[in-house]
């Protein structure tokens, strides 16, 4: 249905309030007008404040929405509320005498599906059309469901674990089995700089996953400066780079339905940067959310562990990169921290930024970390909790296998480079995963 008709139902209900409003300061015989400049501006932060509603709110039912611009008094410029580019509807006076407000009925909104949708407040000057501010927040409509209810998991028929098991099938038949236990589990597909052509890859594996009824599953890895030039040193050379890298990501994923987690340790090590190259990955990792919204997909950042930064700390980043536009975030990424530390410091964390849930990788945290919270290729760990949505923690949407395990952390404790299968360690992880479960974590 057109957006028009959509917001024909919203403006109704907007005339019924502002017929009620003693202090409305427009007149009833428009309540819309077109303006193309400001449809086709891009909308940047003002000093426009936007009170309700929340960025990355879900909403049904009826609403009030309440912004002002805060140098100026109500009497002094209109406000307007305008969704995707449509008409512009202009607001009333709020009764609290500093804001201007609308009712907006969002039943039955379906042009964009559940969104996210753009919602723009525009500011005018009072006795002409011309534009003095506005901002924009994104909503979406309806109930937030959890993106991985429901969803079958990817096993890969070609993992390097599946290979290694078979190969060792006839003469290392209880290694095998071993490795079966790997094999038979869901892994998180990365990208990189590693792939020339990003977008025909990406393409190639969706349709391969989805014909095998699957949701996509993709870890974003390549943003500048990543892992401050350590084990995993690479990246995009440039920001540009990466920006066109991130569209080429989202137009192979081609509207269909996956989840993004979004630049592991990007957050978590951003103290290694300048305050300008602080900046810059702060302003990829906010367009990047951005750009997967639009496409569609379900969007985690990722938040680090529960013994890496303070929750405060990472609140705070979050919030720099619009985490309330993604659907929530990741922790324990390529590390060996508890499940149970980690729903605690997600249901910390989550609190911090308006109860966003969050995505916990459990590939190899079967016995926890090593006492002195070794990260790279650590002895003795083990396989963790299968991959599922059924976590039982309210604020968790599912535990994954976003690393892959038996690929190395690095050249460390023997190891090969970042990135590259080591069937010895792949062993012993599912090895000692015998005596730990591999079952969904119990939450707290």
């Amino acid at each position: 249905m057109p957006l028009a008709t959509h917001q024909s139902r919203a403006i109704v209900a907007f005339a019924i309030a502002l017929s009620a409003a003693a202090c409305s300061d427009v007149p009833m015989t428009a309540p819309l007008e077109r303006d193309v400049a400001a449809e086709a501006a891009l909308v940047a932060p003002s000093n426009v404040e936007i009170r309700e509603p929340l960025d990355g709110e879900w909403l049904t039912g009826v609403h009030t929405v309440t912004a002002r611009l805060i140098d100026r008094a109500p009497s002094q410029y209109r406000m307007f509320w305008q969704v995707d580019g449509g008409s512009l509807v202009v607001m009333s006076n709020a009764p609290d005498g500093v804001s201007k407000q609308a009712w907006i009925d969002y039943t039955n909104w379906a042009w964009n599906g559940r969104g996210p949708y753009v919602m723009n407040f525009v500011a005018k000057e009072r006795w002409s059309n011309t534009i003095i501010a506005q901002r924009s927040v994104w909503i979406y409509v309806g109930t937030r469901t959890n993106p991985f209810a429901g969803a079958r998991f990817f096993v890969d028929p070609a993992s390097n674990a599946r290979q290694q098991a078979d190969a060792w099938r006839a003469t290392r038949p209880l290694d095998a089995a071993a490795m079966d236990r790997i094999a038979t589990q869901s892994q998180a597909d990365w990208l990189g700089n590693w792939i020339p052509d990003v977008a025909s890859h990406v393409a190639a594996r969706v349709a391969q996953i989805r014909q095998a009824g699957a949701l996509p599953v993709f870890v974003a890895y390549n943003i500048p400066l990543r892992d401050c030039n350590s084990y995993s040193a690479g990246g995009a050379p440039s920001a540009a780079a990466y920006k066109s890298w991130v569209r080429a990501v989202a137009s192979g994923l081609g509207g269909n339905r996956a989840a993004i987690i979004l630049e592991p340790d990007a957050l978590g090590l951003l103290d290694c940067l300048t305050s300008s190259e602080q900046q810059v990955r702060l302003d990829l990792l906010r367009d990047a959310v951005e750009v997967f919204k639009r496409a569609k997909v379900a969007v985690y950042v990722d938040a680090g562990n529960a013994h890496w930064q303070p929750a405060a700390v990472m609140a705070a980043r979050l919030t720099q990169v619009r985490a309330a536009v993604a659907d929530g975030f990741t922790l324990n990424v390529s590390n060996f921290q508890t499940t149970a530390d980690n729903v605690a410091y997600g249901n910390e964390l989550s609190a911090l930024i308006g109860g966003k849930t969050y995505i916990i990788d459990t590939s190899r945290n079967g016995l926890g970390p090593t006492a002195d919270y070794q990260w790279c290729n650590p002895d003795g760990r083990a396989l963790g909790a299968n991959p599922t949505f059924m976590t039982g923690a309210a604020r968790a949407d599912a535990y994954l296998w976003v690393k892959r395990p038996g690929e190395s952390d690095g050249t460390c404790n023997g190891g090969p480079s970042a990135g590259t299968w080591w069937a010895d360690y792949a062993l012993g992880l599912a090895q000692r995963a015998s005596s730990t479960t591999v079952a969904s974590a119990v939450a707290q």
